[in-house]
């Protein structure tokens, strides 16, 4: 707008010019060089019919030019004659062409002045009467000619006529003739300034138009440049007549290359085009129809891309059709983030795999059927196990990158049988549509969980979790989504319930035990609030003086209407619901406040949970145990399993060391059984191996290789210079084993079970800490207690007996009377399967007797009375 105001100011200055050069100006044209340079060609072109006209009139009239005293005239004549020469001759030369407007302007005016004055002075005074009426009625016809060619240019004019005034008061004219010439000046300088006026508003406002439209240009080729849209245009054949750079280099080719080729050629045809309802850009090319943002696919582009393409007819003022011209915009960015946006709306962003969303709908969909009737579709909810613990210890980028890994895995196994969700955290969903074999389905779970369960290496750790899984059909299960979610769900927590690491199809007695589940945790809240919660004490004994050396704290709840709750049960619902810290640092206490009532020198052993011990606090709650309770620091002995390894860094050493800073012993619990490598005992402060009892139990029962690993443990103990202790231990023929492998201590029932508080200071001051090993003489294999009617061999003989108990090195027959010690039997256990037996003792009508080789139990089917011991 500044630049326009200025360029409208110097308008006005110059007005006096602008009205002269607008005065030769035609209406509605623009003044420059060449316009005006043509104007002068145009009126050189026609002046000689002004010339011819007066050489005609100087005829008619008689003009003496060779007569003594008529020289005048002859000198007109020729002054004339050059004047209007110079006027035909001039404009057309290439050098008046070069001059500028107001130069061509200048000359011309003096031209057209001296020819009207020339003419008029060739008259001059005639002898013949009534001259100088008919010699104003001569130029006054020449004028009229010469103002008739020069049109709208009346400035020539007025100079024309200026010419005659001249001439006409150097001969004397009278008054009347001299008014008329006036009279005819003054109205062409009236008409002059009013056409000067008007022609100077019509340049000011084409001057604006075309401000508008440089400014207007400007912006479309900034628009074509910045890469934001780019225009377009094409003839009546739909050929491009125009299409801007912009698209051309987008495409990899010049614009002239693309002009003349129809517009379709830059379009895939085939593809299905969106926008403006259901017509499409062909529809419109052919019905000259407007349209607006169509998106289409280039076809010459080398990737794909897409474009909005808007347009409209173009038809000129007899509604003659000449083409479409229009715009577009690139939408290839814009439909790749909303492919993005919608990928991730529909996939989980972690593990690439369907998130719950996606997982809802299509489970809605795979159970909608026809007619209101449900369609077959299988539900399988998996949950992660010891999950929790890996992102405790280890942090959440490498519990995010475990999640990848599992998700890999589970798709792997499922392939194109199904869709395989995450749902969120560590739990996943497979859906397979249609009805599906039972029998595939146990082969499926069991691939899922042994695929799930094998080592994983993340942060260069050996990481073990496993998996398991609930199962739900429709529409045996339920026939709406949410019906089969659920019930899966309560699979999964049976799942869970039987010991993870399994796979359970919903039954609906699980809704009783997802509500006895729920129970349980509200009543473990509070008994931790209420003190309903209590430690027994298994004592840890010296394998070699048979002094007792410590105590383990067990937890223990009496529940109010249930009774006692095994552990098994109460603490991974603890650990589920997060009430495993509270309760990990209420037994710390409790421990520290007991043991400071035995004897000096009597040990407690404390477990620590993964949990507790990722917790920066725990030093100063060991600290605030001791001192609250008053017990030496080397008398608390923590037991910590080798999970907490998994988080393998600088905050693992650097917890080991606060807690050894504060004098307590540490002992490695349920050593073997984990999932880590032998390298942190390298560093790790421990003063203690405890040995697994699943290593210790049936370790002296013939063909065992547990006695094998104990011994090796044992070595590796002494080796590092650490004590070791046989957990569970319960015959004398295992205690024997224990000592002579060289265990430094021994815990198990064998020294008698966990004791109360006030227990324990009874056997403390009744014993003076020694105790005596009690229990069975010898271990023996794992026994069924079943009623089962056999059929016993013996020398041709076939007698009938019932099994009262069995293993997998014998059993407990009652039926027979007497028999002696050493008896061949053959025995017919069922189903073709029969196994030769010795007897070794008898007693009335029960005898036992042992298997010449050993049973395989799982392999018996159960009688209808059957039951497990």
């Amino acid at each position: 707008m500044t630049s326009l105001r200025t360029n409208l100011a110097e308008l006005q200055s110059r007005r006096t010019d602008l009205i002269v050069a607008l005065g030769l100006a035609e209406a509605g044209t623009e003044v420059d060089a060449s316009w005006i340079s043509g104007t002068f060609i145009h009126i050189a072109r026609l002046w000689p019919l002004v010339l011819l006209g007066k050489l005609c009139i100087t005829a008619l009239l008689h003009v003496p030019f060779y007569q003594q005293g008529n020289i005048g005239h002859a000198l007109a004549l020729s002054a004339m004659l050059l004047v209007d020469g110079i006027a035909i001759v001039a404009p057309r030369g290439a050098r008046f062409q070069r001059l500028r407007p107001h130069h061509q302007k200048w000359l011309m005016l003096p031209m057209v002045l001296l020819s009207g004055l020339t003419f008029s002075l060739m008259l001059g005074p005639s002898l013949i009467a009534g001259a100088l009426s008919r010699n104003l009625a001569a130029e006054l016809a020449v004028a009229l000619m010469a103002v008739s060619i020069f049109g709208d240019r009346r400035l020539l004019g007025v100079s024309y006529f200026l010419g005659l005034l001249t001439a006409s008061l150097l001969h004397g004219a009278d008054f009347a003739q001299v008014g008329l010439l006036i009279s005819c000046i003054a109205v062409l300088m009236v008409a002059a300034l009013r056409q000067a006026a008007h022609d100077m508003h019509r340049a000011v406002a084409f001057y604006q138009r075309d401000l508008r439209a440089q400014r207007s240009d400007r912006l479309l080729h900034e628009h074509e440049r910045s890469g934001r849209g780019w225009f377009w245009e094409t003839d009546r054949h739909g050929c491009i007549a125009y299409i801007s750079d912009t698209l051309a280099r987008t495409l990899d080719l010049r614009g002239e290359t693309l002009i003349g080729r129809p517009f379709t050629e830059i379009v895939r045809p085939g593809d299905r085009q969106e926008g403006d309802g259901e017509r499409t850009l062909g529809f419109h090319l052919s019905a000259r129809t407007g349209f607006a943002d169509i998106a289409v696919r280039a076809a010459m582009a080398k990737d794909e891309r897409w474009w909005s393409i808007s347009g409209q007819p173009v038809f000129n003022d007899f509604g003659q059709f000449h083409g479409f011209r229009g715009s577009g915009t690139d939408l290839t960015e814009m439909r790749r983030s909303q492919a993005e946006v919608n990928r991730l709306a529909q996939y989980d962003s972690l593990t690439g795999l369907a998130n719950r969303v996606q997982m809802m709908r299509s489970l809605e969909q795979a159970v909608a059927g026809m007619n209101g009737q449900p369609r077959d579709c299988t539900l399988m909810m998996l949950d992660l196990d010891r999950f929790k613990t890996v992102n405790d210890t280890l942090g959440h980028p490498a519990g995010d990158a475990l999640l990848r890994q599992v998700s890999q895995r589970i798709q792997r196994v499922v392939g194109d049988r199904g869709l395989v969700g995450r749902q969120g955290g560590d739990e996943f969903k497979i859906l397979l549509p249609g009805r599906t074999d039972r029998i595939m389905l146990d082969h499926l779970a069991r691939a899922i969980i042994t695929d799930v369960a094998q080592p994983y290496s993340i942060e260069d750790t050996a990481v073990v979790i496993g998996v398991s899984i609930g199962i739900s059909f429709c529409p045996q299960d339920g026939v709406t989504a949410e019906a089969l979610i659920r019930n899966a769900d309560l699979a999964l927590y049976a799942a869970k319930g039987d010991g993870r690491g399994v796979y359970r199809f919903y039954s609906p007695e699980m809704h009783a035990d997802a509500e006895d589940r729920r129970q349980l945790e509200e009543d473990l809240r509070k008994a931790l609030v209420e003190n309903g919660l209590h430690l027994v004490y298994q004592p840890v004994v010296s394998s070699k003086t048979e002094q007792i050396t410590g105590y383990e704290a067990l937890l223990r709840w009496d529940h109010p209407a249930r009774g006692a709750i095994s552990p098994a049960i109460f603490v991974p619902i603890a650990e589920d619901s997060g009430l495993i810290g509270p309760i990990g640092d209420w037994v710390l206490r409790t421990a520290c406040h007991d043991a400071a009532q035995w004897g000096e020198g009597v040990r407690v052993a404390v477990n620590v949970s993964p949990i507790q011990f990722a917790n920066p606090g725990l030093p100063s709650t060991v600290m605030n145990a001791l001192a609250s309770a008053g017990l030496a620091p080397e008398r608390l002995e923590l037991e910590i399993t080798e999970s907490v390894f998994l988080n393998d860094d600088d905050g693992t050493d650097s917890m080991f060391a606060r807690l050894k800073a504060l004098g307590v012993r540490l002992a490695l619990d349920d050593f073997g059984t984990g999932y880590s490598s032998l390298g942190y005992l390298k560093k790790a402060p421990f003063d203690k191996i405890k040995i697994d009892q699943s290593f210790v139990r049936g370790a002296a029962i013939r063909g065992s290789r547990n006695s094998a690993i104990i011994k090796a443990i044992v070595s590796l103990a002494e080796a590092l210079g650490m004590d070791t202790t046989a957990e569970g231990a319960e015959t004398q023929d295992e205690l024997a084993l224990i000592r002579q492998l060289g265990c430094s201590h021994i815990q198990g029932y064998v020294y008698g079970r966990p004791l109360p508080a006030p227990d324990v200071l009874v056997q403390q001051h009744g014993q003076q800490g020694a105790i005596l090993p009690q229990g069975f003489q010898s271990s023996r294999p794992e026994r069924k207690t079943m009623l089962r009617t056999v059929a016993v061999h013996h020398e041709g003989h076939v007698y009938t007996g019932r099994i009262r108990n069995i293993s997998a090195t014998g059993a407990q027959l009652e039926g027979l009377w007497n028999v002696p010690e050493g008896t061949l039997f053959a025995i017919e256990l069922g189903d073709n399967q029969t196994v030769n037996a010795v007897a070794r003792w008898s007693r009335e009508d029960r005898m036992g007797v042992e298997f010449t080789q050993s049973v395989d139990l799982a392999g018996l089917r159960a009688a209808p009375r059957a039951m497990a011991s």
